[in-house]
């Protein structure tokens, strides 16, 4: 019986291809952008995750400033040698390295680009996964004169040409050469980045009297890192006469900048969807229309059909059918452009923004559940056509006209 509702709806749906056209468009939207978005948010947590991953479970960081300050901010509050010092007399603590950052203004092939430039060590290397160099090695502590850049500027043409290696680059009127480029971060400003060494940054700017930015902490081998990460912080309230309230620096671990990373992705997807679901709401007004259009069109076939024996449940499921047809041909339809989009966005993010971030991922789930959705958003939209449908009296709708 399930399958002569199908081929009576289906060739009703034949019949009317116009409309059921013009019906479906909305689901089709609907589930695309949904898909889209659910799509690329996922793969941008995964790829965060990733991102943490090669850092390693065994470092966290700690930096200056109240709950709003980060990396390179402007505060009241600075570390310095003496904080990193403490840092790594706690117990558990099995090295640190420090950051420092500064902007510049680069100048090479008669063009100049402003850049956020590091003042790294050499150690910094091995306690920092992303810092992996393509070509040439990694700066000493002794390089003076020298700097490493990011991938972008021999694969970008930053300065309308590739910097190669043994090329030179003006900072602050000197002349400092290259010799080493990064591997991508997969983050544009990142790859955008230079770095000297830490002694190189303190003559650059004296003006910071070598202010630490960052300092990246890693625990010994077999430490619980939250456990050492909560003696650091005890341990500088009390050399800087803080307590929890005023603290001036905070501590954050890998599984806390996920956190933060994953509400906010979460607010902005929501919000989006949010947006999805009113035109998903459009096209569910959209196939109930349809439906009942159909309903009033029908009568005298309906009545046709109660009169050689149809009974009200058979009304009612072709009609139900007919319209979850629509909502589940709309869903993969939609599902289809959603998949081609999704990758044309990530062409794009890893071609023209230089970000290998945003990327689309394709869990089965995703196309079970945009599937499910529009077929549940079909059925629901056609139950009250379909209910009246089954209302029809025979001989009523045999007089219709």
């Amino acid at each position: 019986m399930i399958s002569e509702f199908f081929k009576i709806a289906s060739r009703n749906l034949q019949t009317r291809k116009l409309r059921s056209w013009l019906t479906t468009i909305g689901i089709i939207i609907s589930i695309a952008i949904i898909f889209i978005l659910v799509s690329l948010s996922l793969g941008l947590q995964n790829a965060v995750q990733e991102q943490f991953e090669e850092l390693g479970v065994d470092k966290f960081f700690v930096e200056p400033g109240g709950k709003i300050a980060g990396p390179g901010t402007e505060t009241k509050v600075n570390f310095t040698e003496y904080d990193e010092e403490i840092i790594n007399r706690v117990s558990g603590v099995r090295d640190t390295t420090p950051f420092m950052l500064g902007n510049v203004k680069l100048e090479y092939n008669n063009l100049a680009r402003y850049s956020i430039v590091g003042g790294v060590e050499e150690k910094s290397k091995d306690l920092i996964v992303s810092l992996k160099v393509e070509q040439g090695k990694y700066l000493d502590d002794k390089d003076a004169g020298k700097i490493i850049l990011g991938s972008q500027y021999y694969h970008n043409n930053i300065f309308k040409k590739p910097v190669e290696i043994g090329d030179k680059i003006e900072i602050k009127g000197e002349k400092f050469k290259v010799i080493g480029i990064l591997e991508s971060f997969g983050n544009p400003p990142d790859d955008k980045s230079v770095y000297i060494t830490i002694d190189e940054f303190k003559r650059l700017f004296p003006e910071k009297n070598g202010q630490i930015d960052s300092v990246i902490v890693q625990v010994e081998n077999g430490e619980d890192l939250k456990d050492v990460s909560k003696k650091v912080e005890k341990r500088l309230r009390n050399e800087r006469n803080v307590d929890e309230k005023n603290q001036d620096f905070r501590i954050l671990t890998p599984e806390e900048l996920l956190d933060t990373l994953g509400n906010i992705l979460n607010i902005i997807t929501g919000f989006l969807l949010g947006v999805a679901g009113i035109s998903l709401i459009v096209g569910a007004i959209g196939v109930a229309n349809t439906m009942y259009t159909s309903v009033l069109e029908r009568r005298r076939e309906i009545g046709v059909m109660k009169a050689v024996g149809a009974r009200n449940e058979d009304v009612l499921g072709i009609f139900i059918v007919e319209s979850g047809l629509i909502g589940l041909g709309g869903g993969g339809l939609g599902i289809i452009i959603g998949v081609g989009f999704s990758k044309l966005v990530e062409y794009i993010a890893a071609n023209q923004l230089g970000t290998s971030l945003l990327k689309a991922s394709f869990p089965f789930y995703l196309f079970a559940g945009c599937l499910t959705f529009a077929l549940f958003i079909g059925v629901i939209s056609g139950t009250w056509p379909a209910w009246r449908a089954m209302k029809v009296k025979p001989v009523e709708a045999l007089r219709y006209e």
